[in-house]
Protein backbone atom coordinates (compact mmCIF):
# COMPACT_ATOMS: atom_id res chain seq x y z
CA UNK A 1 0.00 0.00 0.00
CA UNK A 2 0.78 3.70 -0.24
CA UNK A 3 2.97 4.89 2.47
CA UNK A 4 1.11 6.75 5.52
CA UNK A 5 3.81 8.70 6.77
CA UNK A 6 3.10 8.25 10.55
CA UNK A 7 4.27 10.00 13.11
CA UNK A 8 5.59 9.37 16.61
CA UNK A 9 2.64 9.31 18.76
CA UNK A 10 0.94 7.32 21.24
CA UNK A 11 2.00 3.44 19.91
CA UNK A 12 -1.10 1.67 18.47
CA UNK A 13 -3.92 -0.77 19.97
CA UNK A 14 -1.17 -4.28 20.88
CA UNK A 15 2.15 -2.86 20.41
CA UNK A 16 4.43 -2.47 23.41
CA UNK A 17 5.37 0.49 24.99
CA UNK A 18 8.90 0.98 25.44
CA UNK A 19 10.60 2.59 28.49
CA UNK A 20 11.29 6.22 26.88
CA UNK A 21 14.48 6.41 29.37
CA UNK A 22 15.82 3.36 27.50
CA UNK A 23 16.55 1.27 30.70
CA UNK A 24 16.25 -1.71 29.50
CA UNK A 25 14.24 -4.11 26.56
CA UNK A 26 10.78 -4.84 27.86
CA UNK A 27 10.51 -8.54 26.33
CA UNK A 28 13.59 -10.29 27.89
CA UNK A 29 15.05 -13.05 25.76
CA UNK A 30 13.87 -16.02 28.34
CA UNK A 31 14.21 -19.21 28.41
CA UNK A 32 10.33 -19.68 26.93
CA UNK A 33 11.68 -16.98 24.29
CA UNK A 34 14.36 -19.55 23.19
CA UNK A 35 12.20 -22.66 23.13
CA UNK A 36 9.11 -20.83 20.80
CA UNK A 37 12.72 -19.54 18.53
CA UNK A 38 13.81 -23.57 18.52
CA UNK A 39 9.67 -24.82 17.76
CA UNK A 40 9.94 -22.03 15.33
CA UNK A 41 12.89 -22.69 13.43
CA UNK A 42 15.03 -25.21 15.04
CA UNK A 43 17.26 -22.80 16.97
CA UNK A 44 17.01 -21.18 20.15
CA UNK A 45 19.82 -18.10 18.56
CA UNK A 46 19.00 -14.93 16.36
CA UNK A 47 20.22 -16.65 13.05
CA UNK A 48 17.67 -18.59 10.38
CA UNK A 49 19.37 -19.79 7.80
CA UNK A 50 16.71 -20.91 4.84
CA UNK A 51 17.13 -24.03 3.48
CA UNK A 52 19.23 -25.11 5.66
CA UNK A 53 18.47 -29.06 8.00
CA UNK A 54 19.27 -29.02 11.59
CA UNK A 55 20.16 -31.98 13.16
CA UNK A 56 18.67 -31.87 16.23
CA UNK A 57 20.06 -33.20 19.67
CA UNK A 58 19.86 -32.41 23.35
CA UNK A 59 22.87 -29.78 23.02
CA UNK A 60 20.92 -27.70 20.66
CA UNK A 61 17.41 -27.54 23.00
CA UNK A 62 19.33 -26.53 26.32
CA UNK A 63 16.05 -24.38 27.08
CA UNK A 64 13.88 -27.22 26.46
CA UNK A 65 15.69 -29.14 28.81
CA UNK A 66 15.82 -26.13 31.08
CA UNK A 67 11.85 -25.82 31.54
CA UNK A 68 11.33 -29.42 31.71
CA UNK A 69 13.69 -29.66 34.64
CA UNK A 70 11.68 -26.62 36.05
CA UNK A 71 8.52 -28.56 36.31
CA UNK A 72 7.13 -26.62 33.37
CA UNK A 73 6.45 -29.34 31.07
CA UNK A 74 2.54 -29.50 30.41
CA UNK A 75 3.83 -25.06 29.37
CA UNK A 76 6.13 -26.68 27.06
CA UNK A 77 3.52 -29.06 25.35
CA UNK A 78 1.25 -26.44 24.81
CA UNK A 79 3.66 -24.13 23.05
CA UNK A 80 4.63 -26.85 20.64
CA UNK A 81 0.86 -27.65 20.41
CA UNK A 82 0.32 -23.85 19.19
CA UNK A 83 3.42 -23.84 17.10
CA UNK A 84 2.21 -27.07 15.57
CA UNK A 85 -1.33 -26.19 15.43
CA UNK A 86 -1.42 -22.51 14.00
CA UNK A 87 1.49 -23.06 11.45
CA UNK A 88 4.12 -20.56 13.18
CA UNK A 89 6.48 -23.91 13.13
CA UNK A 90 8.66 -23.07 10.19
CA UNK A 91 10.30 -26.29 10.27
CA UNK A 92 8.02 -29.05 12.00
CA UNK A 93 11.13 -31.20 13.00
CA UNK A 94 11.79 -29.20 16.26
CA UNK A 95 8.50 -29.57 17.36
CA UNK A 96 8.37 -33.51 16.75
CA UNK A 97 11.68 -33.50 18.60
CA UNK A 98 10.44 -31.27 21.30
CA UNK A 99 7.16 -33.38 22.58
CA UNK A 100 9.59 -37.11 21.77
CA UNK A 101 11.73 -35.45 24.27
CA UNK A 102 8.62 -34.74 26.80
CA UNK A 103 7.19 -38.32 26.12
CA UNK A 104 10.43 -39.61 27.62
CA UNK A 105 10.17 -36.87 30.71
CA UNK A 106 10.57 -38.59 34.21
CA UNK A 107 7.49 -36.66 35.44
CA UNK A 108 4.31 -37.99 34.93
CA UNK A 109 2.11 -35.00 34.01
CA UNK A 110 4.30 -33.99 31.14
CA UNK A 111 4.52 -37.42 29.58
CA UNK A 112 1.33 -37.77 29.46
CA UNK A 113 0.08 -34.08 28.09
CA UNK A 114 2.81 -35.14 25.44
CA UNK A 115 0.88 -38.10 24.45
CA UNK A 116 -2.12 -36.42 24.61
CA UNK A 117 -1.16 -34.49 21.77
CA UNK A 118 0.14 -36.45 19.48
CA UNK A 119 -2.76 -36.36 16.97
CA UNK A 120 -3.01 -32.14 17.52
CA UNK A 121 0.94 -32.37 16.22
CA UNK A 122 1.38 -35.10 14.25
CA UNK A 123 -1.39 -34.46 11.86
CA UNK A 124 0.00 -36.53 9.00
CA UNK A 125 1.61 -40.04 8.79
CA UNK A 126 5.58 -38.31 7.91
CA UNK A 127 4.76 -36.58 11.66
CA UNK A 128 4.15 -39.69 13.38
CA UNK A 129 7.12 -41.34 11.70
CA UNK A 130 9.67 -38.94 12.61
CA UNK A 131 8.03 -38.26 16.31
CA UNK A 132 8.88 -42.16 16.45
CA UNK A 133 12.14 -42.42 14.69
CA UNK A 134 12.79 -39.05 17.27
CA UNK A 135 12.03 -41.11 20.37
CA UNK A 136 13.94 -44.19 19.17
CA UNK A 137 17.37 -41.82 18.87
CA UNK A 138 16.55 -40.51 22.62
CA UNK A 139 16.42 -43.90 23.66
CA UNK A 140 19.70 -45.23 21.70
CA UNK A 141 22.25 -46.33 24.68
CA UNK A 142 19.44 -46.76 27.12
CA UNK A 143 18.48 -49.96 28.02
CA UNK A 144 14.83 -49.76 27.89
CA UNK A 145 12.44 -49.77 24.71
CA UNK A 146 10.28 -47.02 23.19
CA UNK A 147 6.88 -49.29 22.91
CA UNK A 148 5.72 -48.95 26.57
CA UNK A 149 1.89 -48.87 27.44
CA UNK A 150 1.51 -45.09 26.64
CA UNK A 151 3.56 -45.27 23.38
CA UNK A 152 0.75 -48.49 22.12
CA UNK A 153 -1.82 -46.45 23.07
CA UNK A 154 -1.36 -42.84 22.17
CA UNK A 155 0.00 -44.37 18.38
CA UNK A 156 -3.23 -46.87 18.33
CA UNK A 157 -5.20 -43.73 19.27
CA UNK A 158 -3.73 -41.97 16.61
CA UNK A 159 -5.15 -44.46 13.63
CA UNK A 160 -8.62 -45.04 15.57
CA UNK A 161 -9.71 -41.44 16.13
CA UNK A 162 -8.81 -40.11 12.28
CA UNK A 163 -11.84 -39.82 9.89
CA UNK A 164 -11.51 -42.94 8.04
CA UNK A 165 -11.77 -41.65 4.58
CA UNK A 166 -8.94 -39.38 5.55
CA UNK A 167 -7.16 -41.87 6.86
CA UNK A 168 -6.89 -44.26 3.80
CA UNK A 169 -6.16 -40.86 1.56
CA UNK A 170 -3.14 -40.48 4.45
CA UNK A 171 -2.05 -44.25 3.94
CA UNK A 172 -1.82 -44.03 0.72
CA UNK A 173 0.39 -41.15 -0.04
CA UNK A 174 2.81 -41.93 2.63
CA UNK A 175 3.23 -45.57 3.13
CA UNK A 176 6.67 -45.55 5.02
CA UNK A 177 9.53 -42.72 5.83
CA UNK A 178 12.12 -42.42 8.34
CA UNK A 179 12.63 -46.73 8.21
CA UNK A 180 9.32 -46.85 9.73
CA UNK A 181 5.81 -47.95 8.11
CA UNK A 182 2.51 -48.22 9.04
CA UNK A 183 2.59 -51.76 8.91
CA UNK A 184 5.34 -51.68 11.79
CA UNK A 185 3.84 -49.20 14.29
CA UNK A 186 0.29 -51.11 13.70
CA UNK A 187 2.14 -54.03 14.47
CA UNK A 188 4.19 -52.79 17.60
CA UNK A 189 1.41 -50.54 19.09
CA UNK A 190 -0.90 -53.46 19.09
CA UNK A 191 -3.63 -51.53 17.38
CA UNK A 192 -7.23 -52.51 17.93
CA UNK A 193 -9.26 -50.79 15.31
CA UNK A 194 -12.50 -49.20 16.84
CA UNK A 195 -14.33 -48.84 14.15
CA UNK A 196 -14.99 -51.46 11.00
CA UNK A 197 -14.33 -48.65 8.86
CA UNK A 198 -10.49 -48.74 10.47
CA UNK A 199 -10.49 -51.82 10.83
CA UNK A 200 -10.70 -51.97 7.04
CA UNK A 201 -7.38 -49.91 6.65
CA UNK A 202 -5.84 -51.71 9.07
CA UNK A 203 -6.46 -55.02 6.91
CA UNK A 204 -5.08 -53.43 4.25
CA UNK A 205 -2.38 -51.61 5.22
CA UNK A 206 -0.93 -55.15 7.18
CA UNK A 207 -2.42 -57.95 4.84
CA UNK A 208 -2.53 -56.29 1.37
CA UNK A 209 -5.25 -55.09 -1.37
CA UNK A 210 -6.05 -59.04 -2.59
CA UNK A 211 -6.95 -60.12 1.19
CA UNK A 212 -9.54 -57.18 1.91
CA UNK A 213 -10.83 -58.03 -1.50
CA UNK A 214 -11.70 -61.64 0.04
CA UNK A 215 -12.91 -60.30 2.89
CA UNK A 216 -15.38 -58.33 2.13
CA UNK A 217 -16.31 -59.97 -1.34
CA UNK A 218 -19.56 -61.71 0.75
CA UNK A 219 -20.28 -59.50 3.33
CA UNK A 220 -23.32 -56.83 3.22
CA UNK A 221 -21.07 -53.43 3.27
CA UNK A 222 -22.60 -50.54 4.82
CA UNK A 223 -22.42 -47.36 2.10
CA UNK A 224 -18.83 -45.92 4.30
CA UNK A 225 -16.86 -49.51 4.06
CA UNK A 226 -18.38 -49.31 -0.11
CA UNK A 227 -16.90 -46.16 -0.59
CA UNK A 228 -13.54 -47.23 0.73
CA UNK A 229 -13.31 -49.96 -1.19
CA UNK A 230 -14.00 -48.18 -3.98
CA UNK A 231 -11.69 -45.86 -2.99
CA UNK A 232 -8.81 -48.03 -2.84
CA UNK A 233 -9.68 -49.90 -5.43
CA UNK A 234 -8.64 -47.01 -7.40
CA UNK A 235 -5.66 -46.52 -5.81
CA UNK A 236 -4.59 -49.58 -6.65
CA UNK A 237 -5.64 -49.30 -10.25
CA UNK A 238 -2.89 -46.44 -10.73
CA UNK A 239 -0.44 -48.37 -9.21
CA UNK A 240 0.17 -50.36 -12.63
CA UNK A 241 0.44 -48.80 -16.38
CA UNK A 242 -2.96 -47.08 -17.04
CA UNK A 243 -4.00 -45.27 -20.44
CA UNK A 244 -3.42 -41.52 -19.75
CA UNK A 245 -7.29 -40.31 -20.05
CA UNK A 246 -8.24 -42.98 -17.20
CA UNK A 247 -5.66 -41.52 -15.08
CA UNK A 248 -6.78 -38.24 -16.04
CA UNK A 249 -10.61 -39.45 -15.27
CA UNK A 250 -9.26 -41.15 -11.83
CA UNK A 251 -7.57 -37.70 -10.67
CA UNK A 252 -10.47 -35.62 -10.83
CA UNK A 253 -13.11 -38.37 -10.18
CA UNK A 254 -11.15 -39.31 -6.40
CA UNK A 255 -9.10 -36.29 -6.22
CA UNK A 256 -6.30 -38.73 -6.67
CA UNK A 257 -2.56 -36.55 -5.48
CA UNK A 258 0.90 -37.41 -7.35
CA UNK A 259 2.20 -39.19 -4.19
CA UNK A 260 -0.09 -41.93 -5.13
CA UNK A 261 0.65 -42.02 -8.82
CA UNK A 262 3.66 -43.65 -10.70
CA UNK A 263 6.69 -41.71 -11.80
CA UNK A 264 5.49 -43.09 -15.43
CA UNK A 265 2.02 -40.92 -14.69
CA UNK A 266 4.20 -37.58 -13.73
CA UNK A 267 5.34 -37.78 -17.46
CA UNK A 268 2.14 -36.38 -18.71
CA UNK A 269 1.63 -32.96 -18.71
CA UNK A 270 -2.32 -33.79 -19.46
CA UNK A 271 -1.99 -35.88 -15.81
CA UNK A 272 -0.22 -32.56 -14.29
CA UNK A 273 -3.00 -30.14 -15.61
CA UNK A 274 -5.51 -32.65 -14.00
CA UNK A 275 -3.55 -32.93 -10.60
CA UNK A 276 -3.03 -28.84 -10.53
CA UNK A 277 -6.80 -28.30 -10.30
CA UNK A 278 -6.87 -29.30 -6.82
CA UNK A 279 -3.63 -29.28 -5.80
CA UNK A 280 -3.25 -27.38 -2.08
CA UNK A 281 -1.34 -24.07 -2.98
CA UNK A 282 1.58 -24.16 -0.51
CA UNK A 283 2.08 -28.15 -2.44
CA UNK A 284 2.59 -26.09 -5.37
CA UNK A 285 4.91 -23.38 -4.37
CA UNK A 286 7.18 -26.59 -2.96
CA UNK A 287 7.40 -28.28 -6.30
CA UNK A 288 7.42 -25.57 -8.79
CA UNK A 289 11.08 -26.21 -9.33
CA UNK A 290 10.80 -29.35 -9.72
CA UNK A 291 8.20 -28.62 -12.03
CA UNK A 292 9.69 -26.66 -14.15
CA UNK A 293 13.29 -28.51 -13.79
CA UNK A 294 10.97 -31.91 -15.52
CA UNK A 295 9.92 -29.19 -18.12
CA UNK A 296 6.23 -29.70 -16.77
CA UNK A 297 6.26 -25.70 -16.76
CA UNK A 298 7.03 -23.67 -20.11
CA UNK A 299 6.52 -19.85 -21.21
CA UNK A 300 3.05 -19.21 -22.32
CA UNK A 301 1.73 -23.05 -21.34
CA UNK A 302 -1.68 -23.91 -19.89
CA UNK A 303 -0.27 -25.03 -16.99
CA UNK A 304 2.07 -21.82 -16.13
CA UNK A 305 -1.04 -20.23 -16.85
CA UNK A 306 -3.09 -22.29 -14.32
CA UNK A 307 -0.41 -21.61 -11.82
CA UNK A 308 0.08 -18.25 -11.85
CA UNK A 309 -4.19 -17.68 -11.80
CA UNK A 310 -4.22 -19.83 -8.00
CA UNK A 311 -0.96 -17.81 -6.89
CA UNK A 312 -2.78 -14.48 -7.71
CA UNK A 313 -5.83 -15.46 -6.41
CA UNK A 314 -6.57 -12.97 -3.70
CA UNK A 315 -8.91 -15.49 -2.09
CA UNK A 316 -6.31 -18.08 -1.83
CA UNK A 317 -3.37 -15.10 -0.49
CA UNK A 318 -5.70 -14.06 2.41
CA UNK A 319 -5.89 -17.30 3.38
CA UNK A 320 -2.27 -17.92 3.56
CA UNK A 321 -1.19 -14.55 4.57
CA UNK A 322 -3.04 -12.28 7.61
CA UNK A 323 -2.03 -9.38 8.73
CA UNK A 324 -0.61 -8.68 11.72
CA UNK A 325 -1.19 -4.60 11.80
CA UNK A 326 2.28 -3.26 12.97
CA UNK A 327 3.68 -0.54 11.34
CA UNK A 328 6.31 -1.99 8.75
CA UNK A 329 9.66 -0.20 7.31
CA UNK A 330 10.83 -2.61 4.35
CA UNK A 331 14.17 -0.92 3.18
CA UNK A 332 16.11 -2.35 0.13
CA UNK A 333 20.14 -1.88 -0.07
CA UNK A 334 20.68 -1.05 -3.35
CA UNK A 335 24.34 -0.18 -3.00
CA UNK A 336 25.57 -2.87 -4.66
CA UNK A 337 24.55 -4.71 -7.58
CA UNK A 338 20.84 -6.74 -7.39
CA UNK A 339 21.84 -8.62 -10.11
CA UNK A 340 23.10 -11.59 -7.82
CA UNK A 341 21.75 -14.95 -7.47
CA UNK A 342 19.83 -16.15 -4.02
CA UNK A 343 21.46 -19.49 -2.60
CA UNK A 344 20.23 -22.69 -3.94
CA UNK A 345 17.75 -20.86 -6.45
CA UNK A 346 17.77 -19.71 -9.76
CA UNK A 347 16.15 -16.41 -8.81
CA UNK A 348 17.96 -12.87 -9.01
CA UNK A 349 18.57 -11.15 -5.33
CA UNK A 350 16.38 -8.09 -7.05
CA UNK A 351 13.24 -10.23 -7.60
CA UNK A 352 13.42 -12.19 -4.60
CA UNK A 353 13.27 -8.03 -2.78
CA UNK A 354 10.66 -7.40 -5.02
CA UNK A 355 8.15 -10.08 -4.33
CA UNK A 356 8.96 -9.80 -0.30
CA UNK A 357 8.11 -6.18 -0.56
CA UNK A 358 5.14 -6.39 -2.13
CA UNK A 359 3.78 -9.44 -0.02
CA UNK A 360 4.53 -7.07 3.17
CA UNK A 361 3.50 -4.05 1.37
CA UNK A 362 -0.24 -5.33 0.26
CA UNK A 363 -1.10 -7.21 3.81
CA UNK A 364 0.41 -4.46 6.29
CA UNK A 365 -1.50 -1.38 5.34
CA UNK A 366 0.87 0.72 7.10
CA UNK A 367 4.03 -0.12 5.25
CA UNK A 368 7.04 2.41 4.49
CA UNK A 369 9.03 1.07 1.16
CA UNK A 370 12.12 2.33 1.54
CA UNK A 371 15.36 2.15 -0.59
CA UNK A 372 18.54 3.23 0.10
CA UNK A 373 22.39 3.73 -1.30
CA UNK A 374 25.37 5.86 -0.40
CA UNK A 375 24.28 7.14 2.65
CA UNK A 376 21.22 8.37 1.41
CA UNK A 377 17.63 6.99 2.11
CA UNK A 378 14.59 7.23 -0.77
CA UNK A 379 10.92 6.41 -0.15
CA UNK A 380 9.46 4.45 -2.39
CA UNK A 381 5.76 4.19 -3.14
CA UNK A 382 4.62 0.72 -3.63
CA UNK A 383 0.88 0.70 -4.20
CA UNK A 384 -1.39 -2.65 -4.15
CA UNK A 385 -1.75 -2.76 -8.88
CA UNK A 386 1.55 -2.52 -9.31
CA UNK A 387 3.18 -5.68 -10.86
CA UNK A 388 6.12 -7.35 -9.58
CA UNK A 389 8.00 -6.23 -13.09
CA UNK A 390 6.64 -2.51 -11.35
CA UNK A 391 8.27 -2.96 -8.32
CA UNK A 392 11.78 -4.49 -9.46
CA UNK A 393 11.38 -1.31 -11.97
CA UNK A 394 10.86 0.95 -9.02
CA UNK A 395 13.91 -0.36 -6.66
CA UNK A 396 16.29 -0.11 -9.10
CA UNK A 397 16.21 3.27 -10.15
CA UNK A 398 19.10 4.65 -7.44
CA UNK A 399 22.60 4.21 -8.51
CA UNK A 400 24.67 2.14 -6.36
CA UNK A 401 27.45 2.75 -3.77
CA UNK A 402 28.65 1.74 -0.16
CA UNK A 403 26.80 -0.27 2.18
CA UNK A 404 25.42 1.10 5.32
CA UNK A 405 22.59 -0.73 6.77
CA UNK A 406 22.08 1.50 9.84
CA UNK A 407 20.70 4.46 7.70
CA UNK A 408 16.96 3.73 7.24
CA UNK A 409 16.63 3.20 11.14
CA UNK A 410 18.52 6.77 11.45
CA UNK A 411 16.14 8.00 8.73
CA UNK A 412 13.14 6.77 10.68
CA UNK A 413 14.22 8.82 13.90
CA UNK A 414 15.01 11.79 12.04
CA UNK A 415 12.02 12.35 10.62
CA UNK A 416 10.09 10.72 13.62
CA UNK A 417 8.16 7.81 11.58
CA UNK A 418 7.01 5.27 13.77
CA UNK A 419 7.92 1.55 13.21
CA UNK A 420 7.62 -1.44 15.04
CA UNK A 421 9.22 -3.64 12.28
CA UNK A 422 12.07 -2.71 9.99
CA UNK A 423 12.81 -4.95 7.86
CA UNK A 424 16.26 -4.65 5.81
CA UNK A 425 17.20 -6.48 2.97
CA UNK A 426 20.44 -6.71 1.46
CA UNK A 427 22.40 -8.44 -0.54
CA UNK A 428 26.20 -7.83 0.19
CA UNK A 429 27.62 -10.61 2.24
CA UNK A 430 29.75 -7.99 4.35
CA UNK A 431 27.78 -5.06 6.10
CA UNK A 432 29.18 -1.87 6.87
CA UNK A 433 27.89 0.38 9.43
CA UNK A 434 28.70 4.03 10.26
CA UNK A 435 27.48 3.01 13.69
CA UNK A 436 26.17 0.10 15.60
CA UNK A 437 23.14 -1.56 14.57
CA UNK A 438 21.94 -2.38 18.15
CA UNK A 439 22.83 0.81 19.62
CA UNK A 440 21.05 2.93 16.30
CA UNK A 441 17.53 1.00 17.19
CA UNK A 442 18.24 1.09 20.84
CA UNK A 443 17.55 5.02 19.71
CA UNK A 444 14.98 5.03 17.66
CA UNK A 445 12.99 2.92 20.43
CA UNK A 446 14.14 5.63 23.10
CA UNK A 447 13.15 8.48 21.10
CA UNK A 448 9.61 6.62 19.79
CA UNK A 449 8.61 4.91 22.57
CA UNK A 450 8.09 1.96 21.07
CA UNK A 451 9.96 -1.46 21.22
CA UNK A 452 10.98 -1.93 17.52
CA UNK A 453 12.59 -4.70 16.38
CA UNK A 454 15.14 -5.00 13.32
CA UNK A 455 15.20 -8.09 10.86
CA UNK A 456 18.60 -7.93 8.73
CA UNK A 457 17.99 -10.09 5.81
CA UNK A 458 21.33 -10.79 4.20
CA UNK A 459 19.56 -12.52 0.80
CA UNK A 460 22.81 -13.96 -0.60
CA UNK A 461 24.96 -14.27 2.78
CA UNK A 462 26.43 -17.14 4.80
CA UNK A 463 25.66 -15.92 7.89
CA UNK A 464 26.77 -12.92 9.27
CA UNK A 465 25.40 -12.11 13.12
CA UNK A 466 24.78 -8.40 13.43
CA UNK A 467 22.24 -8.83 16.48
CA UNK A 468 22.60 -8.72 19.99
CA UNK A 469 21.61 -12.26 21.13
CA UNK A 470 20.38 -10.79 24.53
CA UNK A 471 17.89 -8.47 22.87
CA UNK A 472 14.65 -10.26 21.78
CA UNK A 473 13.68 -7.74 19.69
CA UNK A 474 16.52 -8.70 16.68
CA UNK A 475 16.99 -11.53 14.15
CA UNK A 476 19.17 -12.16 11.37
CA UNK A 477 18.26 -14.33 8.23
CA UNK A 478 20.51 -15.94 5.66
CA UNK A 479 19.09 -16.65 2.16
CA UNK A 480 15.67 -16.28 2.12
CA UNK A 481 12.87 -18.98 1.99
CA UNK A 482 8.85 -19.07 2.04
CA UNK A 483 9.95 -19.78 6.19
CA UNK A 484 11.55 -16.53 6.23
CA UNK A 485 8.32 -14.77 5.85
CA UNK A 486 6.56 -16.50 8.49
CA UNK A 487 9.88 -15.71 10.93
CA UNK A 488 8.77 -11.86 10.08
CA UNK A 489 5.55 -12.65 11.01
CA UNK A 490 6.46 -14.33 14.19
CA UNK A 491 8.61 -11.76 15.43
CA UNK A 492 6.02 -8.71 14.80
CA UNK A 493 3.51 -10.60 17.09
CA UNK A 494 6.23 -11.41 20.06
CA UNK A 495 5.60 -15.07 19.16
CA UNK A 496 9.76 -15.82 19.23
Amino acid sequence: MEPSGSIMTASPSGSHNFNSAGSGCPLELSDKVKLCRFLCFCSEGDIYTAREEHRLGMESSEALLTLLQEGRGCEVVEEIKRFAQDERAVRLNACLFALAVCSQHSELKTRQAAFKALKEVCRIPIHLFSFIQYKKELKEGMKCGIWGRALRKAVSNWYNEQDAMSLAVAVTKCKQREGWSHKDLLRLSHARPAYETIALISKYVTKGWKEVQVAYADKENSEEIINLLSYLEVVEKVKHPCDETEVIHLIEEHRLEREQLLTDHLKSKQVWRALLKEMPLESMLRILGKMTADKILESGSSEMATICDRIQSEALLKKNVEPVNKRFAVAVDVSSSLCSVVPGTSVSTVIVAAAITMVISRTEMDTQVLIYSEGAVFPCTITADMSLVDVTTELVKIPSGSTDCTIPITWATENRKAVDMFVVLTNNPLWTFSASPVETLRKHRQQSGIFSKLVMCGLTSIGHAIADTEDRGLLNICGFDLGAVNIIRNLAQDLI
